[in-house]
């Protein structure tokens, strides 16, 4: 299993190719929660290779299912905040453990700030539904810790249920399918484009790089994709 800690990630050379801005709040196409919320919509906004690739695992789901959108980019703060709100909790849980294995237990929930998918707006955390948007099991809720699900939540866990487990396979095969990994200790977690991606696809450089969304290029959303 490789970590965003894992150096190899961190080697991967970052290169953006300038590809704008999607906000999910104009495309009906795809279901979007509103739990991750932010004032400015952050949570919303996912670059258009991301979502592309999202509306083809969608049609590639069984009938009566549908992808459920939590959370696309995050800002720098946001995933800081995430982050050492995570470590300091681990680390008044564990005590005794060393700086190093600090930082490893800390990424299998939230990544480094310095290769952090959603900072790229090319990570998204989701889910499935029903088309009435009823959610379906998929073992753990969203954002459950390895700590405090006692590790249900990697993608690959034995000891959630059938139901579950049958879930979480047809992400992988839809999602998988359009060309997404996923971080294997967050069965949400779905990117493209990051540095994870390039790693794990063997990609020579990323296509996205962390954006600032005050600076992003916005593009409108066609009427048909």
């Amino acid at each position: 299993m490789i970590l965003l800690s894992d150096p190899r990630v961190a080697a991967v050379p970052s290169a953006d190719d300038g590809e704008g801005l999607l906000d999910l709040r104009e495309l009906p196409e795809l279901r979007l929660d509103g739990r991750a919320a932010d004032p400015v919509g952050a949570y919303a906004r996912l670059r258009a290779g991301v979502v592309d690739r999202l509306l083809a695992a969608q049609r590639a789901l069984p009938n009566g299912m549908r992808l459920l959108v939590v959370e696309g980019y995050r800002p720098y703060q946001a995933q800081l905040a995430i982050f050492t709100g995570y470590r300091d909790e681990l680390r008044r849980r564990h005590p005794d453990w060393s700086p190093e294995r600090l930082h490893r237990e800390t990424t299998k929930f939230v990544s480094p700030v310095e290769v952090a998918p959603h900072s790229t707006g090319g990570a998204v955390d989701l889910t499935l539904c029903t088309d009435d948007g009823v959610e379906l099991d998929l073992g753990t809720a969203i954002d459950a810790t390895p700590e405090d699900s006692d590790d249900a939540c990697f993608t690959d866990a034995p000891t959630i249920g059938a139901t579950a487990r049958r879930h979480r396979q047809i992400m992988v095969d839809a999602l998988g399918g359009a060309g997404m990994v996923n971080y294997p200790t967050e069965w949400w977690h779905w990117s493209y484009g990051d540095r994870y991606w390039a790693l794990m696809t063997g990609a020579p450089h990323t296509r996205y790089g962390p954006v600032d969304l005050a600076a992003a290029r916005s593009i409108p959303v066609p009427a048909e994709r």
